[in-house]
């Protein structure tokens, strides 16, 4: 349950990051509401990112094989 709150949690916070940057570009810039809207969506983008490394469903990338010079 503690592992399904996290994930909740990671996601939900990705997309208010992406709502609030959004609502503060739109209100300084004066660009309402496509800041709000292309910001919630990379919220959103960034909320699943999240869920998937917390999940353990996307490993990091592995280093490059040495080659010999």
């Amino acid at each position: 349950m503690g592992k399904a709150f996290r994930l909740s949690t990671e996601f939900m916070a990705g997309i208010l990051a992406g709502a609030g940057l959004g609502y503060a570009l739109d209100t300084f810039a004066g660009t309402r509401p496509w800041g709000m809207i292309i910001l919630l969506m990379l919220g959103f983008g960034a909320g699943i990112w999240n869920v998937m490394r917390a999940s353990g469903f996307t490993r990091p990338p592995a280093p490059p094989p040495d080659r010999p010079d």
